[in-house]
């Protein structure tokens, strides 16, 4: 069951992310200018990888939720806080600070990340 919760994870993850860049994309353009990063439409082995990405996200997730006894719908979603928190808010935040990426960029990435734990834990906690 956790396999199959990992795969569909990861599918809707992977789709979720795409709509969500389909659609914010275009506030951080405005925002930048410019400057603003021209992401395109992805090649398609682009797209296989960032769903080969996602799929290693939500194995990863399941392991840790296993190992932690976390799998439960509540707790899996406390775990994808938790995680987001701690992993890539640390690092969004370093690259404003350390590497000069645009805030509006950093929140764009944010945004996505955490669409991306919260359906992984809230997939693998409804299905476990």
């Amino acid at each position: 069951m956790l396999a199959l919760g990992i795969t569909l994870a990861a599918v809707a993850a992977f789709i979720t992310s795409s709509v969500y860049y389909a659609v914010a994309t275009p506030f951080e353009r405005r925002r930048l200018g410019a400057a603003a990063p021209d992401r395109g439409r992805p090649a398609p082995w682009k797209a296989a990888v960032e769903l080969l990405r996602t799929a290693l996200l939500a194995g990863v997730f399941a392991w840790i939720a296993a190992q932690a006894d976390l799998l439960s719908w509540p707790s899996a979603l406390l775990l994808a806080v938790a995680m987001w928190v701690g992993f890539p808010l640390i690092l969004l935040t370093g690259s404003v600070l350390w590497e000069r990426v645009p805030v509006v960029t950093a929140v764009l990435h944010a945004g996505d990340w955490l669409l991306k734990l919260l359906l992984v834990g809230a997939v693998l906690g409804l299905l476990h």
